[in-house]
């Protein structure tokens, strides 16, 4: 199965000239998803990690069931305020503004080696605050795994020359 026919294209979404790459055609369809799970995995089937980062929100959809595949925790990535307990951040910028990513302090133990979850590489910016906020509390990032990638975007560029997968690559808008 091509994976790619499950993405709907909606133009002009969130703004006029954008063409939104839709995932939840994917995701409503069990054959495509479950493909899509596992080819996610498949590369670190035989790779040492720790636990799975899932970057808020779709990350979480995909690195929940990629946690029970590979038989690893899950650690939540996500925006300010949304966890309960002591938490250590990292911000980040936007094309106007800035944003956060947030997850607790014990998550991890220190030097574990953690595999980043994403449905989406664009920019980089969320990917690359992800494994600055790992780092920084002593994990070590493996790879990163997105369903898809706007390589014209050149978001791995962001990436600090970390191992970057994507199942499905649009090379042009």
């Amino acid at each position: 199965m091509n994976l790619r026919d499950h993405i709907r294209d909606v133009p002009d979404f969130p703004k006029k000239g954008i063409l939104f790459k839709d995932i939840t055609t994917l995701l409503g369809n069990e054959p495509a998803f479950r493909q899509a799970v596992k080819a996610m995995c498949d590369p670190f089937r035989n790779t040492s990690i720790d636990k799975i980062a899932c970057i808020e929100s779709r990350g979480f959809i995909f690195g929940a069931p990629m946690s029970l595949e590979l038989g690893i925790g899950i650690v939540p990535l996500r925006k300010p305020g949304k966890l309960p307990a002591k938490t250590v951040r990292e911000e980040y910028d936007l094309e106007y503004g800035t944003d956060a990513l947030e997850m607790h302090v014990d998550a991890f133990q220190k030097g574990e080696r953690i595999l980043i979850v994403d449905d989406l590489l664009a920019t980089g910016g969320t990917a690359a605050a992800s494994a600055y906020l790992i780092e920084k509390a002593g994990g070590e990032v493996v790879s990163f795994v997105f369903l898809l990638e706007l390589a014209f975007l050149n978001g791995r560029e962001k990436l600090g020359g970390r191992e970057c997968l994507s199942i499905i690559r649009y090379d042009d808008d």
